[in-house]
């Protein structure tokens, strides 16, 4: 057999690369595919003397409910926007930082619960949440 030294080297065998890659790969799918959540866990329960930390949370905590009409709702009580920024800002002498949490309807109009947003935002509220239900 003879050896041809004068034609340059110009094909790369790029075969183990591949396999090198495709293993690579598979080992990736594997492992990102591979959950924890069909483990079980007997996990503790809080004491009742963790209760009193969990109403102070509550107690600082505000909810603003609009309804499908565009009406506002705060603490068991249908208020005007006036209202609320009252309401609000009495809430914020007492707690400095609070989160606000605005439930709109699902078919409520959009500008009540922008109107809400914008009211938080001039009073400087900066835990600000929307709630959604998964589907």
């Amino acid at each position: 057999m003879q050896v041809q030294e004068d034609k340059p080297y110009d094909d790369i065998n790029i075969t183990p690369m591949l396999d090198l890659a495709y293993v690579l790969l598979v080992i990736f799918i594997l492992m990102t595919t591979a959950t924890v959540s069909g483990l079980k866990a007997n996990l503790p329960r809080a004491s009742k003397s963790a209760a009193p930390k969990n109403k102070d949370a509550e107690q600082k905590l505000k909810a603003i409910t609009v309804d499908s009409s565009g009406a506002y709702t705060m603490d068991n009580a249908r208020l005007t926007l006036p209202d609320i920024e009252a309401r609000l800002k009495a809430h914020k002498t007492k707690f400095e930082d609070f989160p606000l949490v605005i439930k709109g309807d699902s078919t409520s109009p959009y500008q009540s619960v922008i109107d809400v947003v914008e009211l938080a935002t001039k009073l400087e509220i900066k835990q600000i949440g929307l709630p959604t239900k998964a589907r």
